[in-house]
Formats: C-alpha cells, structure tokens, sequence
C-alpha cells in the first residue's frame, strides 16, 4: 500500500520509538540526550587540546619580521669607493648645442671607457640656449665653475671625438696639462700649437690661465689663444708617449655634410682672432643657469646644464651674426 509523501516522517518516528524500547518515556530519553552531549563535549575539548600541544610542538616558532634583503646595487659598494680608483674626480666639461646625435653616443661611451680605467668622473654637458652664436670657451669656463668642490681636475672635451685605445691617460695631471688628442693622433689636425679637442688640466692650473677667452663666437680659434695662456702661465705641456695607434686612436663622429660649423667672420673678428686676450677670460664672464637636470643616457649618468651667456656687443659685436 502506497502513502502520500507527507506521512513518511511519521513512519520514521514510529520506527525510533520501536528501537528505543515501548516503555521508553519523554524523560529518560532527555537524560540519556544530555549525558551524550556531555560526553561529546569532553571528548571534543580533550581533542582540541592534543591537536593545540602537538601543533605548538610540531609547529616552527614564530619569529621576528625579518627586512628583505638589500638590493645588489645596496648590498655591494660602488666601484667608484673602492681605494684602487685613486683620490682624484674628473670634470668633463662638454661644451654643447643641438647635437644630440652625438651626444647619444658620446655620454654612454665615455661613462664606459672611463670607469673601465678606473677613473672618478662626472659629465657636464654645458648646453648653451641663448640666441648668441655658439662660444666653446665660455662654455668650458662656465663647466669650470659649475662643476662643483667634488672635482679637482677637468677635461675639456669635444663631444665628437671619443678614444680608442685603451692606453690613453686620463689619470690626474699633477705635473702640468695633458693634451689627450695630440696632434700626432688627432685625426685632423696635425699643427705643433694645436690644444684642442681633449685636454687635461687641474683646477688650479686652470684659475692660473683665468680660464679662457669669452671673445671667440664662433667656430675654431678660442684654443690657439689658450695655449698662449698656458706659456704665459709658464705651465708645462705634456703629450702621449707610446701610442702607436697613429690616428686611428681616436674616432671623429662629427658628420659635416650633416650639421655645418659656424666659421663666418666679419673684419673686426678677423682682425681679434689672432690676439690675445690679455684681461677676459673668468675675471670677465658672463653667464646664467637656466636649469640643471640630471639624466642619464643609455645607463650612463651625466649633468645638462642650461646656459645663458652675456654678449657686451660693444666689444664683440660678431656674437650676434648670422
């Protein structure tokens, strides 16, 4: 015989109360309920204490937040700090405008060839913004001045010329000015008086030329009236020995066909270029910094700084040709 579904839980009650016996009262089986949930409940509390002694005791103990580990570059010293490098800093003071084709390459390739000699170092890119034609010399006077008590000696270098071989020196010039790109090596210019493109010299020695002339605008000439300056300052000039790379020792990145050099002159330059500038120089400059932005180039780091210079056109009107 077939019954409706909601009698089925009769049934099922009908049938505990067999398995519990007839003369199984209401009382009797709340006595019985309460003792089993005692005993559940002691079994369960003597459980959890075994499980929490033997976690406690399997369980590593907690310990202190540890700091990660410092990053590679924290946890090992510069290479610049190592003694080995030697106690001086360079200066390269870069005299700059608009050619940053060249100075892509120039700024990573210098970082590199320089700390692989070990030598302490920091490019100064001196990027000239005025409306003046571009003067090389005051730029290397402003680097001179803005390249900080950390350096004590500098190098007045040309971004298109970068050297080859390895045994060049660009250690400290105690003795006198090191002229780096000799004539001998240079890959163009070969006159006995040339000072140009690299050249070494401590900050000293450098306040006692007065730097170098504010009156060349222009393109060529600024370093023929400098090395007037060192003989007047009776400092010595010394050149490579032993480099047998000829002029192949150093690469000229400079593209003409591409960016033209400003050489135009009027006849009042042409009459100064060759004199020499007895009172200008540092005791005369005049400059402002824009900015100053730290960048870094092809994972070299090198300062730009932004420069104003001062033209008095009563005494060099040709700053403003062309």
């Amino acid at each position: 015989m077939m019954y409706p579904s909601r009698r089925k839980p009769v049934l099922y009650f009908k049938e505990e109360r067999r398995f519990l016996s007839p003369r199984c009262t209401i009382y009797k089986l709340f006595i019985v309920c309460t003792v089993l949930l005692l005993v559940s409940l002691l079994w369960l509390q003597l459980s959890c204490s075994g499980d929490m002694t033997s976690s406690a005791e399997d369980r590593p103990q907690l310990r202190p937040q540890q700091r990660p580990p410092p990053c590679q570059a924290e946890a090992q010293a510069s290479a610049a700090d190592d003694p080995s490098w030697g106690p001086h800093k360079l200066a390269v003071i870069v005299p700059f405008r608009e050619r940053f084709e060249e100075l892509l390459v120039f700024v990573p390739f210098m970082h590199g060839f320089l700390s692989k000699k070990k030598i302490r170092h920091k490019i100064l890119v001196i990027n000239q913004v005025d409306r003046y034609r571009f003067n090389r010399a005051s730029l290397i006077n402003v680097g001179h001045l803005e390249s900080g008590n950390d350096t004590d000696y500098l190098a007045m270098h040309d971004v298109d010329l970068l050297p080859l071989n390895d045994a060049l020196d660009y250690g400290f010039p105690e003795e006198g000015p090191f002229h780096v790109a000799s004539p001998e090596l240079h890959p163009l210019y070969h006159y006995k008086t040339y000072v140009g493109g690299i050249l070494l010299l401590t900050k000293k020695h450098y306040d006692m030329c007065n730097g170098m002339s504010n009156r060349f605008w222009g393109w060529g000439r600024e370093d023929d009236e400098f090395y007037r300056r060192l003989k007047k300052a009776q400092l010595q000039l010394f050149r490579p020995s032993g480099i047998t790379t000829g002029y192949k020792t150093f690469l000229h990145i400079h593209d003409p066909a591409w960016r033209k050099r400003d050489q135009k002159r009027v006849a009042a330059q042409k009459q100064e270029q060759f004199k020499v500038d007895p009172e200008g120089g540092l005791s005369n400059l005049r400059y402002e910094v824009e900015s100053r932005q730290e960048v870094v180039i092809g994972g070299a780091p090198c300062t730009v700084i932004n420069t104003r210079l001062g033209c008095d056109q009563n005494q060099t009107p040709w700053c403003m040709l062309g």
